[in-house]
């Protein structure tokens, strides 16, 4: 059953008119065609490793107030010293910057990140 009408405007542009519950079906249609495409682009990026879960208690333990550094340095399973000795720093100094004495240079705060595998927006 067609329940649309065309018609032409005075100034030549085709118009149509469908029923609300149409246009609705219409609209709910192109956002769901929009989300899976944000699903698979999402999908693709946890795939190729561009992207990764983090569990709710790690985001929740940096909500609270938590040192980034160490809730990833904890989460990513490093020891202070290893963490230190990967990004090329001393353990002393890695301290320092997670127990808030230090604020880190950002050289170094570039190494942590790598090691970590995280932007430095994240640590910082």
């Amino acid at each position: 059953m067609n329940e649309m009408t065309i018609f032409t405007t005075p100034s030549g542009d085709e118009m149509v008119v469908v029923p609300r519950a149409h246009y609705e079906k219409l609209v709910h249609d192109a956002e769901m065609a929009q989300d899976l495409v944000a699903y698979d682009e999402v999908k693709a990026r946890l795939v190729s490793g561009k992207d990764e879960l983090v569990p709710s208690a790690i985001a929740d333990r940096i909500l609270a107030g938590e040192n980034k550094l160490r809730v990833w340095r904890e989460y990513r399973g490093l020891s202070n010293r290893e963490l230190a000795s990967a990004a090329g720093l001393s353990p002393s100094y890695l301290s320092d910057i997670q127990n808030g004495k230090k604020e880190g240079g950002l050289s170094a705060m570039k190494k942590i990140a790598a090691v970590l595998r995280v932007d430095l927006d994240d640590l910082v």
